[in-house]
């Protein structure tokens, strides 16, 4: 039986700073987008919410203008009945018949005054409606022309780092299952902690990248002599050595050009 070969503490920081490589890599790429999938987003609910108010005022328009026929044809009604009424007074045989005509003559009349005022009021609400339409149409229109431009925008990027990113995506997933589990969620941890993403840092003057803080040089002989996995005590971040670094970006600016 083979024996499985021992990964060194050298091997394993190499790993890890790869995999940071990597994962800066995808950050940067996100960040190129920035804020433009959640603009898209926003437009896009305000565009639909827009749509569906223009709809709504539609549809109130159309119920007022079916009020307004309503009205018409009430007065319609009642003038018929007028006329109606006004030849039954014709034929009356005394004052009380004449009385109670007169009286639905006059609630018809009445009827079709208040019909009218509804209907001008209407009319007014309609003004304003259509006035609102206009608008609504005015800015939905803005927001449609902004949306589009705004979804160019984020294609021609996704266009331009989609490939990239998709392959990026699975080398770090490769990179993590070839590291042991304790040190990935301890990267994990520490990049969700730490400003940019860094978990992994070079030295670099002395301090940790990113940083102000002297290492102790007893503690960048022990970084530099890779033994043993070594962290930052002011930041938390994983530490290597300049060396170290320089070699595995020379290795990974080549794998990314390939991309």
């Amino acid at each position: 039986m083979t024996k499985k070969k021992e990964v060194t503490v050298e091997e394993r920081l190499r790993a890890l700073y790869d995999l940071q490589l990597i994962d800066s890599r995808i950050d940067e790429i996100r960040n190129v987008r920035g804020e433009l999938p959640l603009e898209v987003r926003d437009l896009e609910d305000e565009v639909a919410g827009l749509t569906t108010r223009l709809e709504k005022l539609v549809s109130s328009l159309d119920v007022v203008d079916n009020e307004i026929v309503a009205k018409k044809n009430l007065i319609e009604e009642s003038k018929a009945l007028i006329k109606k009424y006004s030849e039954q007074q014709k034929n009356v045989r005394n004052n009380r018949e004449f009385n109670s005509i007169t009286k639905e003559v006059e609630f018809q009349e009445l009827e079709i005054e208040l019909a009218e005022k509804h209907i001008k009021e209407f009319r007014v609400q309609i003004e304003q409606k259509k006035e609102v339409v206009a608008e609504t149409k005015e800015r939905l229109k803005a927001r449609e022309t902004h949306l589009k431009h705004k979804k160019g925008e984020l294609d021609a990027i996704l266009a331009e780092t989609a490939k990239e990113e998709q392959a990026l995506i699975a080398k770090s997933e490769d990179y993590k299952e070839q590291i042991e589990e304790r040190l990935v969620s301890a990267y994990t941890r520490i990049r969700q902690n730490v400003k940019n993403g860094l978990a992994v840092v070079a030295i670099e003057r002395g301090a940790s990248g990113g940083s102000f803080f002297t290492i102790p040089p007893q503690v960048q002989v022990e970084i530099a002599s890779r033994k043993k996995i070594i962290t930052d005590e002011h930041s938390g971040r994983i530490l290597v050595d300049e060396l170290l670094a320089t070699e595995q970006k020379e290795k990974m600016e080549k794998f990314f050009s390939k991309l």
